[in-house]
């Protein structure tokens, strides 16, 4: 699976194609949909372009993506820094329930406080929930989890500034702490790797070579694989795609 990150927490000046309001997002979805991405990740915006994990917002932008582009399956931030306090942000999430239109999965960081009542609040309003797994320790937790078995896709998230021979080594240390938590094959989530920054690129690449799903967009990167400015989210999606059909190798681990 390849999924488009189409924004991330990035302002509405960091890149002049970034995505902020419902009609933009509506836009940009169909586009990447159109260039080959598989599933989008999106996070929502204030009136300010800050992300928000409110209820209305949510339910305005979802209507409009769902109306540009119905077939394809979309996700949500549950990120701490929209609403750092536990306690509000697990009630903002409830409050989803009151919605019409909820977003297909989100994505829990494990290395944050309240994660396990974030992914029970979530599977209990029937969306999927995607584990973040930024590090070893955020690793524990999550294998520590009663929620780790229900997650649809665990997230390997690779941090900017690593060397290549870096991102390989972090991503198979992650790797292997995953795969070896689960002793049924058949319980065993999706994994999704990726890179931030000058990571990006190099994560891909390894997520293709080892038949892993991942993922690109203006949220990660906002350069192609040659360094250039990237115009939008689908012209990185389209460049995922031809690297992603470039012959693979063998997993390495």
């Amino acid at each position: 699976m390849l999924k488009a990150c189409v924004n991330g927490a990035r302002g509405p000046g960091e890149h002049p194609a970034l995505p902020v309001t419902p009609g933009e997002l509506a836009r940009d979805v169909a586009e990447v949909a159109a260039a080959g991405a598989d599933a989008v990740h999106l996070h929502v915006k204030d009136a300010a372009g800050a992300d928000t994990l409110d209820a209305a917002a949510l339910a305005e932008v979802l209507a409009a993506v769902r109306e540009a582009a119905p077939a394809v399956p979309v996700g949500v931030t549950t990120g701490a820094w929209a609403l750092p306090d536990p306690v509000r942000r697990l009630a903002a999430i409830r409050s989803w329930e009151r919605s019409a239109l909820l977003p297909d999965f989100a994505s829990v960081n494990w290395h944050e406080d309240g994660a396990d009542e974030i992914a029970g609040a979530l599977l209990q309003l029937g969306i999927g929930v995607e584990a973040g797994i930024w590090h070893r320790a955020g690793a524990g937790t999550w294998l520590a989890s009663v929620h780790r078995h229900r997650c649809v896709r665990v997230l390997l998230e690779l941090p900017d500034g690593l060397a290549e021979p870096q991102v390989q080594h972090q991503a198979e240390q992650l790797l292997h702490l995953v795969e070896r938590s689960h002793d049924d094959a058949a319980r065993e989530p999706q994994v999704l790797l990726h890179g931030e920054g000058a990571t990006a690129w190099t994560a891909l690449r390894l997520a293709g070579r080892w038949g892993l799903s991942t993922r690109t967009g203006l949220e990660d990167v906002l350069v192609l694989p040659d360094g250039s400015p990237a115009a939008d989210n689908a012209a990185l999606v389209s460049a995922a795609r031809q690297l992603l059909r470039a012959p693979a190798s063998a997993p390495c681990w």
